[in-house]
């Protein structure tokens, strides 16, 4: 089957289930074992099984075969290898700390998406706002207490009693 095709059959399969994030590249001139990679967000563990049933579904009604899914046990990230794809189904914070799209990501494929595929995700509890890029320090409890404790300009004079001298 056409290359194109199948990627547009998973990433379909992927936005039918709301994944998150969907990047595609193409890996013909890093390795030769498979053609593309395609890395997503998921919010859940119930969510990455999901996508992940989604793109085997959606590839055995196609005709191709799956070839294997690791990961669906914990489904914080899972991999769906299916010959010439690459589907990695990761959680944000796995995601982060892996970035594969340092490692794959020289020749990125440009799709058509839908605009809720290409929003990045967050962790839970965090607000995501583009417009904020911050370099300043965050700012904590431990930031805060330490910034308490500070002493403004040293006088000359030490806060300790002086030390006898025998």
């Amino acid at each position: 089957m056409d290359i194109t095709k199948l990627q547009r059959a998973v990433v379909d399969a992927l936005e039918d289930v709301k994944a998150q994030d969907i990047q595609v590249f193409n890996t013909t001139h890093l390795t030769s074992l498979f053609d593309r990679v395609i890395v997503c967000s998921a919010t859940s563990n119930r969510q990455t099984r999901a996508l992940a049933n989604s793109v085997c579904e959606k590839v055995k009604s196609m005709g191709e075969t799956v070839i294997a899914t690791e990961g669906e046990d914990t489904g914080e990230w899972v991999l769906v290898d299916i010959g010439d794809i690459i589907i990695h189904i990761m959680q944000p914070a796995i995601r982060a700390y892996y970035h594969l799209e340092q490692i794959w990501g020289g020749k990125p494929v440009h799709m058509k998406l839908l605009p809720e595929s290409t929003r990045p995700v967050v962790a839970a509890g965090e607000k995501f706002d583009p417009m904020a890029i911050s370099t300043e320090e965050p700012v904590g409890r431990r930031a805060q207490s330490r910034a308490a404790n500070r002493v403004s300009a040293p006088t000359g004079r030490s806060s300790r009693p002086a030390r006898s001298t025998r």
